[in-house]
């Protein structure tokens, strides 16, 4: 009986860390409570800024112990999140907040309430296979529940707790205050001063409603989206403030159901050609593809919309923000679309079918960092761009602001709209020779997002074979496939440029043979050079073997006797040029004949090493003195002194030419601005 009383007490009693996992809040416990004097216990206080720590945390010790197959309840909607929640806003193990979509009942939860044909509430329920020792023992460290004034913050940011495959697929990106804010001021500026009265908003993809908040006149708002727990998350903020009306929110599957469904007073509105003029769509609607790396996701695939317009805008129904997009087109003309998104719309030439259908007036927008929205990984901009559905003009390109993170504009940035054959990679296409193969070049889509999957390589992967992203590099086209690598990786990528499209040149470059031996050397001494000796025969080796005291004979001299003019073309593998025979040497600009002067040095130094191989490539001399991890990813630095300032020196070199060769890719249009 003793035995069976100290237990239960223990059990549910008693605070417990694990010195592995838990190192940081037992320190955090054994400061706040081995005070002299003190005599009471402070447990760790739970606020708007720890909540999502301490979610992840319950993740690995409570969420297994919950009578729940988690797979079967993602699938229908239900998501760990919820019963965090019911966790978290709890008092005595029993849930302060009724409208939550999952309530804590002391030892079970209650989720799934609805009201039955008789009147009667019935529910679903679920308790713990453990006799709720886990749940127990995790919730005695912290302080629940949070201070009330937190309360809605944190159920308003429901969508930091839903996993990141969902949040994609359902549109759960939480849009921050600021871009709130300032959409809404771009908003003003298209439509007047009065626009809230004057128009009617509708979100049909709201999330939790964070979108809406500033918006005054709550008798002109709508508010949709596809979960029923992100419609009870808004109910309840509407009962702490929020500025809309319960009737006016509701569950709605943008993607599938029909406006039948829709609340009468919207139906009004949507049905009316003169009222739809007055209709604003205000959305940051969801960023999936329907395949990821050739992955479907049924989410996205498996819509009405997508069956009901992939033939009409082709590859862009992959994406669930074009989805909202076509279906907001066809089925809302003349309405107004004002919506954060990825700008791939506007600019890839995959999408040129999409503006084709697409035709609208845009009036004014601005792009601001992706990685300032919570949910969104990545280093590309994202858009809030406004839109007159009644005028049909096709995009060819948009100008906005750039706002900074403090929302300060910096400048103006123009997107160009690409058709298909008007990129870089139709271009490359003329110089395709499979003659006198001497490596591969591995190539993607044509923009600045895609730059780390264009390489050199004499070992291509079999599924980039198969899927046809690489082609030869050839005794024939050495030139040209220099200047592919050097205009890819010559420019810095940075956010703002990251959806912007490497075109179809004009014919400029042909006769400026500077800027052609210009990017010979700035490819032989480029990281994405990655030709291995370990790999095949290396003909890319810039000296001979005099020249950097090299102590056997090289396998292949093809570069050498190509950079000094000992090189016969032969065949003709460009149509607008023909048969040749080279006799000179190629003739170097200052900043490329340094380029190969520091180059020369490093390439000296390794032949210095008692363990060198004489084939060597220059990535084969990186990997020799910085070595790899235990990943088998190169690392970054080397102990090697000398080679930490002969790598450098020639970095530095590097940046210096790559300056010289960017004014002639934006003069050569490989680029536009």
């Amino acid at each position: 009986m003793v035995l069976e009383k100290v237990t239960q007490t223990i059990d549910k009693h008693s605070l417990l860390f694990h010195f592995d996992k838990d190192e940081k809040d037992l320190k955090t416990f054994i400061k706040n409570n081995f005070v002299l004097g003190k005599s009471d216990t402070s447990k760790i206080k739970i606020d708007k800024n720890n909540f999502t720590v301490i979610y992840n945390k319950w993740l690995s010790v409570v969420k297994p112990t919950i009578a729940v197959d988690w797979k079967i309840a993602k699938i229908t909607g239900i998501i760990d999140g919820d019963f965090y929640l019911a966790d978290l806003l709890a008092n005595e193990n029993v849930t302060l907040k009724d409208k939550l979509y999952v309530l804590l009942k002391k030892d079970y939860y209650e989720l799934d309430r609805t009201l039955d044909k008789s009147g009667f509430f019935s529910s679903k329920k679920t308790s713990f296979n453990d006799k709720q020792k886990a749940h127990l023992q995790f919730w005695n460290k912290y302080e629940r529940t949070p201070k009330e004034e937190y309360w809605d913050y944190i159920v308003g940011r429901r969508d930091l707790l839903v996993p990141q495959d969902v949040r994609e697929r359902k549109g759960s990106f939480f849009t921050p205050q600021i871009w709130v804010e300032l959409s809404q001021k771009y908003l003003t500026d298209v439509l007047g001063e009065d626009w809230q009265d004057e128009y009617y908003v509708w979100d049909c993809a709201a999330g939790t409603g964070n979108l809406l908040a500033g918006l005054v006149n709550k008798y002109n708002i709508w508010a949709s989206t596809l979960d029923t727990q992100d419609v009870d998350v808004m109910k309840d903020r509407i009962k702490n403030g929020a500025n809309l009306l319960e009737d006016h929110v509701f569950q709605f599957d943008f993607l599938n159901d029909e406006f039948t469904k829709l609340p009468q007073l919207l139906q009004n509105i949507i049905n009316d050609p003169i009222k739809r003029q007055k209709l604003v769509i205000y959305i940051n609607p969801p960023y999936a593809e329907a395949a990821n790396y050739g992955k479907s996701k049924d989410g996205v695939s498996s819509t009405k919309i997508y069956n009901r317009f992939k033939n009409t805008i082709s590859f862009a129904v992959n994406e669930l923000f074009s989805q909202f997009f076509t279906r907001i087109y066809s089925d809302l003309p003349n309405a107004k679309l004002a919506s954060f998104s990825k700008l791939k719309y506007i600019t890839a030439s995959n999408f040129a079918k999409f503006r084709n259908y697409f035709q609208v007036d845009y009036k004014k927008g601005f792009v601001c960092h992706a990685n300032t929205f919570d949910n969104v990984k990545g280093n590309f901009p994202i858009g809030f761009l406004i839109f007159d559905l009644e005028n049909k003009k096709e995009i060819s390109k948009i100008e906005c602001d750039i706002l900074n993170n403090e929302g300060e504009i910096e400048g103006r940035k123009t997107f160009l709209s690409v058709k298909k054959g008007e990129v870089i990679n139709d271009w490359l296409r003329l110089f395709y020779s499979k003659i006198d193969v001497i490596g591969y070049l591995r190539f993607v889509g044509p923009d600045f997002q895609a730059n780390t999957g264009v390489f050199f390589t004499n070992r291509p992967k079999e599924s980039d074979l198969k899927e046809s992203r690489v082609t030869f590099l050839s005794k024939n086209n050495v030139i040209q496939m220099c200047m592919y690598l050097s205009i890819r990786h010559c420019i810095e990528a940075t956010w703002l440029n990251d959806r912007d499209q490497f075109l179809y040149p004009n014919d400029g470059w042909r006769s400026d043979t500077e800027f052609q031996n210009d990017c010979l050397a700035f490819t032989m001494f480029h990281g994405q050079n990655r030709i291995s000796s370990k790999d095949g025969k290396n003909h890319w080796i810039p000296f001979t073997e005099t020249e950097v005291n090299a102590k056997k004979k090289f396998e292949s001299n093809f570069m050498s006797n190509f950079i000094q003019g000992n090189f016969k073309q032969e065949s003709s593998y460009d149509l607008f040029a023909p048969e040749e025979t080279r006799t000179t040497p190629l003739l170097f600009s200052d900043e490329a004949t340094a380029v190969f002067n520091a180059g020369k040095k490093l390439w000296t130094y390794y032949h210095e090493q008692a363990d060198c191989n004489v084939n060597a490539s220059l990535y084969d001399i990186r990997e020799h003195f910085q070595g790899r991890n235990e990943k088998g990813k190169m690392n970054n630095k080397s102990n090697d002194n000398v080679y930490s300032e002969l790598i450098a020196d020639l970095r530095n070199k590097m940046r210096v030419l790559a300056k010289k060769i960017e004014p002639k890719v934006y003069e050569y249009e490989f680029l536009k601005t």
